[in-house]
């Protein structure tokens, strides 16, 4: 029994801290829904300011309609006012930049400034990078890091004292994010060298998600963040990314896609962040990751896979098609130097059909990965922001091949 107290008492004080400059224990449903279990069982009552602060946290997650009441598992505004400004830069629609220097300005005030339990792991490192949510201090993530290096390198120079204010929190993020390369050459989503298998046959494994390991997907983040802001093939810290990545493409040619449904997301990326690197992808490797992909193409034009492709491999590309796993496709062909395949127009008149009068675009499949073979997301920006993004990168590509007329005639009016 006193070891049973003495456990439980630094289980409560390593709660309490981290309740702090958050939008409850780590601002997803599952922690706050076990902090408020917790707690109670450890005499906190109900009125207790605590209890009442992790209730109203899970009460923001709640989505009512009509006389329907669900639950949001969190919410993502850092990680989608990275990929919109990623869209729009690269898109040049939004021509009054001040409108997405506004953006900058938003994440800059959502930098982590204080030290997270990944300095655990990594105790050397300095403080930087963001977060997912609103408020999340204690754990920055490299994807949300990685993208919004990448994003707001299109815009630079930022116009006043902005640019210097972005350039010192860029220089943090940065040394940051390559501080957090795991051993293994690539990176994980929070922690360093978080690898260790056996920790999720524990009884209380939560969603096979003990460990965070290194993933493909964000390790391709992070090479094209630090390909956008000065790294490449020369620094040891890229060469390692690469061959981590190199190492795991599968023999017809794919990757796992961990945070996206599935392949089609992870192949893209890998193929993304190699091109970013320096990597030559007219190599027979990576054309056959192309090949794949004329060859999943659904008989519409679009791409899709359903996350049963988690639990069955062999259900990998299978699917309805959605705008957003058409985009990752499109934009994983034309890395590999598709310029005006058929794929590729198809691809890209499935995208202009599908697009609503308001000008953005639905998917009726979710597309999103939050834990395999547990739970999966939906992001109601993906099918527009990847959608923009990879008609702009179409558009760029075929007026280089052979200029504007090259292109499907309903894409002059996008």
């Amino acid at each position: 029994m006193p070891l049973r107290s003495r456990a439980l008492k630094a289980a409560e004080e390593w709660i309490l801290p981290r309740l702090e400059k958050s939008d409850g224990l780590g601002a997803i449903f599952p922690p706050i829904v076990n902090t408020i279990i917790a707690l109670r069982c450890l005499g906190y009552p109900e009125d207790h300011p605590l209890i009442q602060a992790q209730v109203r946290e899970l009460e923001k997650l709640e989505i009512e309609e009509d006389d329907t009441l669900r639950l949001e598992p969190c919410k993502s505004p850092v990680w989608d006012t990275a990929l919109s400004i990623n869209a729009l830069g690269e898109s040049g629609v939004a021509e009054d930049k001040a409108k997405l220097e506004r953006a900058v300005e938003w994440l800059l005030s959502k930098e982590v400034k204080d030290v997270g339990d990944w300095k655990i792991k990594n105790p050397r490192a300095s403080t930087g990078g963001w977060y997912f949510e609103y408020a999340n201090e204690f754990y920055p993530d490299c994807d949300d890091t990685a993208q919004i290096l990448s994003a707001v390198a299109k815009l630079r120079p930022l116009s006043g004292d902005l640019e210097e204010r972005y350039s010192e929190a860029s220089e943090r993020a940065l040394s940051w994010l390559v501080s957090m390369q795991n051993r293994d050459g690539g990176w994980a989503s929070f922690d360093k060298n978080c690898n260790k298998e056996f920790l999720t046959y524990v009884p209380f494994a939560d969603h096979n998600a003990m460990i965070d390991p290194s993933t493909t997907d964000i390790t391709a983040r992070a090479l094209e963040a630090l390909s956008a802001n000065g790294y490449d093939l020369s620094s040891e810290v890229v060469r390692r990314g690469v061959a981590f990545i190199r190492r795991l493409q599968r023999p017809d040619g794919t990757w796992y896609g961990r945070w996206g449904c599935n392949y089609i997301y992870g192949t893209w990326l890998a193929l993304s962040g190699l091109r970013a690197a320096g990597e030559d992808l007219t190599e027979p490797w990576a054309q056959s990751a192309a090949e794949w992909f004329r060859s999943c193409q659904n008989s519409d034009g679009g791409w899709g896979e359903l996350p049963d492709s988690y639990a069955d491999s062999s259900r990998k590309g299978i699917g309805p098609s959605t705008a957003a796993q058409t985009s990752w496709a499109l934009l994983a062909l034309m890395s590999t130097g598709d310029r005006d395949s058929d794929n590729l127009k198809k691809g890209v008149e499935y995208l202009l059909v599908h697009q609503k009068d308001d000008g953005s675009w639905k998917d009726e499949w979710w597309t999103g990965t939050g834990f395999p073979e547990v739970f999966y997301l939906d992001y109601h920006l993906y099918a527009t922001y990847f959608s923009l993004l990879a008609l702009e990168t179409h558009r760029k590509v075929a007026a280089a091949n052979g200029g504007v007329d090259s292109m499907p005639a309903s894409l002059h009016a996008v």
